[in-house]
């Protein structure tokens, strides 16, 4: 039978209006923008090969008397074609050269630094390999394929311990911040209710010796968590603001409303919203608070004797009755208290204050040091470098775009995304999130989530190698900057590429996400480009992962296919991109979906990521429209964060571009697939790759409108 003599009829009840994208976009893509071959030089994004490159570069000796400056990157056009290198066993690569400056500097006599030389040349760094344009590499002859990482993605998480921790059960909130490249830190609560700050996973600190080394005092650390109460004494009574955090406190003494017999707030009675709004609304601006109210109160600030300048008591110091008398004694008129209803505000953070020792910003500084750096000796100035290289300095941290995006959307910032470092106000917003976790506002991050896992696919992966190279080769350019004649030298006789090509190499040859391609049939090759692994380096291990980051997520749906993955130790972590899914610009999963306004489905597509799709009312594929769009139910199940309801037609926000659109090309390539058991099913996908193609291809007597 010849695919000539077989006439295809159509039997689908859904006709295909979108068409299919391009199945192996997600490597190519990704390594053009790694390149930017064909972009001329000064309009290259801060992207791939020009971002490794200016991250290390301007390279400069110890003595800063020289420097070598980037100023641009060629690649030429490549020695063999695809077919001739993979007849002679070579790379298929381009030659890659950089234009560089020899900058040498002279001081003057009244400290200023001028340049006195510059010498531009071409330097010559080594092939780097090329893709070819179905998505593989050509490697001393063979075909490799690049697999795409599915890795957490940088940025804030709350979690909590799922009350494994202690025996009584409660849950112990933590909060850990991963950058792209850099130190982790973590926040924890313990047992004790007191907050704890690990800086990559080493001896915990009280959290407020962080803060502390931020410049924070204790009276500022207590003025940002907690609500602070004016208390006044005033012929012989005492006084309290009328604020909004007394809802739903008890008062000892009745409050009255001026001119009114009748008490609002009765003896032990509760301060209602109505009650307060009343209260401002007649003026008052204080009521009367008991004096038994005030022992046991926290103090914001040091209570000084006026006249002697004694300190009766310091701040995050508990009021006691004998306390009270001195103060009315010394006719200390003011007080300001802090709010602890252990409710709304608990008194997990003056705890902590309570539990770290430490007086001042150096003293913090210096602690930190000594976590760190056990054995050696520790000065401020050292201290303090080392710190502020921890979270603050952009050559040794980096959140990278989605991490800074992803810490702006959780604490509510609206820090610039080419912050790229920690700041003090977003340690200070963590410590506020991870307090209000732990009193039952808010809620905690699902690491499985897809808008919690980015792909990093092959030009990120490229790029993080060649960093690493070429942090190697700034090493030896300093050593041989130190040790040569720099009047004679030129930049090639100081720049040694061979640790960047070998590291390249390296990747290409022995790295877990660098695989054979597997060649059995068409199928293969390009389900092989579409895989997602969560292994590889800087992901899980096999022996480490557990259930849940196995199982199929609900966001999965038109991202990753449910269905095919591999069975054995690797299943759940190995996937595969779903039909219509692509990546974004932060390397996040999107899929597409029709625009439906007030019930009519426009031929509009929207690509939506898996937080953005919360928000929305989607719908499936298969709903009954007439010709002009108009949905013809009244009420359609539709999906709502995760969960299945039935909604108005005229609620429905988008709608599903096609039924394959949840599932990989392999399980679309399954007739009457809604028909089969899942895990055969899955058996079903897998074992199609691994079909021997016929000498004379024929058409499938049954089949689904994939094939083509």
């Amino acid at each position: 039978m010849t695919t000539a003599s077989v006439e295809r009829l159509d039997f689908g009840k859904i006709p295909a209006i979108l068409d299919v994208p391009n199945l192996i976009e997600i490597q190519l893509k990704s390594f053009n923008d790694f390149i930017q071959k064909d972009v001329s030089p000064e309009k290259r994004r801060d992207i791939g090969l020009q971002s490794a490159f200016t991250s290390v570069f301007p390279v400069s000796d110890y003595n800063e008397t020289a420097s070598i400056e980037f100023i641009e990157y060629s690649m030429a056009e490549p020695k063999f074609t695809v077919r001739e290198c993979m007849h002679k066993g070579v790379t298929y690569a381009s030659p890659l050269r950089i234009r560089v400056k020899l900058n040498l500097w002279k001081t003057g006599e009244d400290g200023t630094r001028r340049l006195s030389e510059s010498r531009e040349q071409e330097v010559y760094i080594g092939e780097m390999p090329l893709m070819t344009s179905t998505g593989t590499f050509i490697i001393n002859g063979t075909e490799r394929v690049i697999v795409s990482q599915l890795h957490r993605s940088p940025g804030v998480f709350f979690s909590h311990d799922k009350a494994k921790t202690h025996a009584s059960g409660r849950l112990l909130y933590s909060a850990r911040v991963i950058p792209a490249r850099g130190s982790w830190l973590d926040f924890e609560f313990d047992t004790r209710d007191i907050l704890y700050v690990r800086i990559d996973r080493r001896k915990k600190l009280p959290a407020t010796i962080v803060l502390k080394a931020l410049g924070y005092s204790n009276e500022d650390l207590l003025k940002t968590f907690y609500p602070v109460e004016n208390i006044v004494f005033k012929k012989g009574g005492y006084t309290r603001p009328v604020s909004k955090f007394l809802h739903g406190s008890r008062t000892v003494i009745p409050v009255m409303l001026p001119g009114s017999d009748e008490p609002l707030v009765k003896e032990g009675g509760k301060f209602t919203r109505g009650a307060l709004k009343k209260l401002e609304a007649a003026g008052v601006e204080r009521i009367p608070i008991a004096r038994d109210e005030l022992t046991g109160r926290v103090t914001l600030k040091d209570i000084i004797d006026p006249e002697t300048g004694e300190v009766i008591l310091e701040s995050n110091e508990e009021l006691k009755e004998e306390t009270l008398e001195t103060i009315e004694q010394l006719k200390i008129d003011s007080l300001d208290l802090l709010y602890i209803d252990s409710i709304h505000y608990l008194p997990s953070l003056r705890k902590t204050l309570e539990e770290d020792k430490v007086a001042n910003q150096g003293d913090a500084l210096v602690e930190i040091y000594k976590k760190l750096r056990p054995g050696e000796p520790p000065t401020q100035n050292a201290a303090k470098e080392l710190f502020d290289g921890l979270f603050f300095d952009t050559k040794r941290y980096d959140l990278s775009p989605v991490g800074r995006l992803k810490i702006n959307k959780r604490l509510g910032l609206n820090t610039p995304l080419t912050t790229k470092v920690l700041t003090d106000g977003d340690i200070v917003e963590i410590v506020r999130a991870l307090l209000a976790l732990r009193t039952g506002r808010g809620v905690e991050d699902d690491i499985d989530h897809l808008g919690n896992r980015r792909i990093r696919a092959v030009g990120e992966l490229l790029e993080n190698q060649f960093r690493i190279g070429l942090v190697r080769m700034e090493r030896a350019i300093k050593e041989k900057m130190t040790l040569s004649e720099l009047d004679e030298s030129m930049p090639h006789d100081l720049i040694n590429a061979k640790p960047v090509i070998a590291s390249v190499k390296e990747f290409f040859g022995s790295s877990q996400l660098s695989q054979f391609m597997d060649q059995a049939n068409p199928l293969a090759e390009l389900e092989h480009k579409r895989r997602l692994s969560a292994l590889g380096p800087g992901g899980l291990t096999r022996e480490r992962a557990g259930f849940e980051v196995r199982d199929v997520h609900s966001s999965y749906y038109g991202r990753i296919c449910p269905i095919q993955t591999p069975e054995g130790p690797n299943i759940g972590l190995v996937n595969y991109l779903a039909t219509y899914a692509r990546l974004n610009e932060l390397g996040f999963i999107e899929t597409s979906y029709f625009k439906v306004k007030k019930g009519v489905v426009t031929r509009e597509v929207v690509w939506l990521d898996a937080f953005t799709e919360q928000q929305y009312k989607i719908t499936q594929a298969d709903l009954l429209l007439d010709a002009k769009g108009n949905i013809k139910e009244k009420e359609i199940p539709a999906r709502l964060r995760s969960e299945v309801g039935t909604f108005a037609r005229e609620e429905i926000d988008f709608m599903d571009v096609s039924p394959n659109q949840l599932i990989s090309v392999s399980a679309a390539l399954i007739p009457f697939l809604e028909h089969d058991d899942a895990n055969r099913a899955l058996m079903g996908s897998n074992m199609q790759r691994q079909a021997v193609p016929l000498l004379r291809p024929e058409a499938p007597l049954v089949a689904t409108g994939m094939e083509a």
